[in-house]
């Protein structure tokens, strides 16, 4: 008996760079609207591209000196090229700065490896444990030989990856808390949460950092100081967590009661609930929230040159001030903001990818 051969079924095929193409000229002039839109937008870079590339590309100075890039006429990039390190690491001792440069490296990598589901677990908390802790004392030193380097001194990019990162990691979880306190059905846990989340919430940031750097030491017993920075960090973390508890609330309020009844009629402790079916699903559907959420207070870290903190975005303006390169602010906030961009565009195309991953019907 001879076998039959199943047919077999292409695989679909994606469409083509033309019929894309096609598609997108055919909707940009779907219509005297849009046909409107597109000639408007066209006529916007036909008068502003070629300006800008003049300025920012053919007459550009990517070497030289001031004088160079006065006579070139174009943008002065080599002004950016000169403070690149300065405004990475600030007034950290030049010497040292393989410290800083260890403690980004560090950061970086344990961010990366925060990305990955497959690294999500005990491991992962532990190495955040191990790292945390280090990298603060790699960066103050004051043992094993390494000199010790006051906070006042830390700056740039270095600065403002420590405010976020440890204000993020340390407020999130706090938030998760506020957020089940709220929704608690002690009154006195509850009416403790709101009233944290309110006041918090009620006031700005700035104000915040000031009572921390200002008004705090004002009712610490005498003798007793806490570092600046640590004050900005807690600041940090309380303004943190009260934003991200609203938006954890509003996921836990979006369940449905019969996730709860469910988790119930097995058995579950509340915390065995929350842990395995609540927050798993709550935290998922918030993922959106919760980016924009980061992604806003994560600009919030150069609120904090008002006490005198010099991250990325002071650090470069102070930069500004060197009489030997005077006169290129704009090259300045350009570097400025291509950095803050490339850094919350990265946030938010990790957010889509990780709700496509956790959410297939949000594809």
């Amino acid at each position: 008996m001879s076998a039959t051969t199943a047919p077999t079924l292409a695989a679909p095929r994606g469409p083509t760079f033309a019929e894309k193409l096609r598609d997108f000229t055919k909707a940009c002039f779907a219509g005297p609207v849009n046909s409107a839109i597109t000639i408007a937008c066209l006529t916007v870079l036909y008068f502003a591209v070629p300006p800008f590339w003049s300025w920012a590309v053919a007459n550009a100075t990517l070497f030289g000196t001031a004088q160079d890039c006065r006579a070139a006429g174009g943008a002065c990039w080599a002004f950016v090229r000169e403070k690149f390190w300065f405004s990475i690491f600030g007034l950290y001792p030049y010497e040292e700065r393989w410290r800083p440069a260890t403690m980004i490296s560090i950061l970086v990598v344990m961010v990366v490896a925060s990305t990955i589901r497959r690294f999500w677990g005990r491991w992962l908390l532990l190495g955040w444990a191990i790292a945390a802790p280090g990298m603060w004392l790699l960066m103050q030193g004051g043992f094993l030989g390494l000199s010790y380097v006051q906070t006042r001194q830390w700056g740039g990019l270095t600065i403002t990856g420590i405010i976020a990162v440890y204000g993020l990691a340390l407020g999130y979880p706090l938030a998760v808390l506020l957020a089940l306190g709220r929704r608690s059905e002690l009154p006195l846990l509850r009416w403790f949460c709101t009233a944290v989340i309110e006041c918090v919430r009620g006031v700005p940031l700035i104000s915040l950092l000031f009572m921390a750097a200002i008004m705090l030491p004002l009712f610490m017993p005498q003798g007793v100081t806490v570092d600046r920075l640590v004050r900005v960090l807690v600041a940090y973390t309380l303004f943190t967590a009260a934003y991200m508890a609203e938006v954890v609330r509003g996921g836990l309020q979006a369940m449905p009661r019969g996730q709860y009844e469910a988790a119930d009629a097995i058995g579950l402790s509340y915390w065995k609930k929350m842990r395995l079916v609540i927050l798993p699903q709550a935290l998922t559907i918030t993922i959106p929230s919760q980016v924009n959420t980061f992604i806003g207070l994560f600009k919030d870290t150069t609120l904090v040159v008002v006490i005198g903190v010099f991250d990325f975005f002071t650090t470069l303006r102070a930069a500004l001030g060197d009489p030997n390169w005077l006169g290129f602010p704009t090259e300045a906030y350009l570097f400025a903001a291509g950095v803050y961009f490339i850094l919350c565009f990265a946030m938010s195309r990790y957010s889509q990818n990780l709700e496509r991953t956790l959410r297939p019907e949000a594809r």
